[in-house]
């Protein structure tokens, strides 16, 4: 017989940062990974043919290592794209579990567009963190580990395994569709100006809507003493909330 009711929401025991420089650090790369993919992604006309280990170097997003992945050797491939898809795992990590609840409601408010998506996580990560750490290891789900408790080791583990297993699963695509990528890449190639003006406007488009919906992922992590007060005091507030509607039908019963 299974439970099909709710999943207990997992156990968080927020820490705080060691220390101002730890965060300080922290933030300061975070903020650095960001900036990198928005060049990445400006710079792709120039550099998805020149220079495909700076481009993937730069922004290791899926549709990034397939077209990069026909240039590329194998050894160069997997080293520098693991290391760019990782590098921002165990920071999310950390800023779960130096914050725990209050992380996560400033993830859910920071994506409000992924709100239902968020809440089916939180859920169920209990009990499927370890799966979810290595099909998915993304900002979310390695901040809702970090969040939840999760042992440090079997995080690791979880995310190293997945992320290769994905860079694995885009090689053999690059390689089965070689010839219409490097189509791609040559059409690119031949438009490169037409391409750097779309991208620059894409750009500069989700900038300003992530400004007029709250601030930019930069901004936001500039701030994140505040936004972290802000949702401490939320999540608070929902919690008391929660101990009263639970106190409502046992004061009723008693009447």
């Amino acid at each position: 017989m299974t439970d099909d009711g709710p999943t207990e929401r997992p156990t968080r025991r927020p820490t705080g940062p060691p220390s101002r420089r730890a965060r300080n650090v922290v933030i300061g790369l975070l903020i650095a990974i960001i900036v990198s993919s928005w060049i990445g992604d400006l710079l792709l006309s120039v550099l998805v043919d020149r220079h495909p280990l700076l481009f993937i170097a730069l922004n290791s997003r899926n549709r990034n290592l397939v077209l990069a992945s026909p240039n590329l050797d194998a050894g160069s491939y997997y080293s520098v794209a693991f290391l760019r898809l990782v590098v921002s795992d165990p920071l999310f990590f950390l800023l779960g579990r130096w914050y725990g609840d209050a992380a996560v409601t400033w993830m859910e408010r920071k994506a409000p567009s992924f709100g239902s998506m968020l809440r089916w996580v939180e859920r169920h990560f209990g009990r499927a963190a370890y799966p979810l750490v290595a099909l998915a290891p993304n900002n979310f789900i390695c901040l809702f580990a970090g969040a939840s408790g999760m042992g440090v080791t079997g995080f690791l583990v979880a995310n190293v395994a997945g992320t290769m297993f994905r860079l694995y699963l885009v090689r053999t695509v690059g390689d089965v569709l070689s010839g219409p990528l490097d189509s791609v890449t040559d059409w690119i190639a031949d438009h490169r100006l037409l391409v750097f003006a779309v991208s620059a406007a894409l750009l500069g488009l989700t900038i300003w809507s992530e400004r007029r919906a709250g601030g930019t992922e930069v901004t936001q992590l500039a701030r994140l003493d505040e936004e972290i007060a802000e949702a401490e005091a939320e999540a608070r507030a929902e919690a008391e909330a929660e101990g009263e509607a639970e106190a409502e039908p046992t004061e009723g019963a008693g009447d």
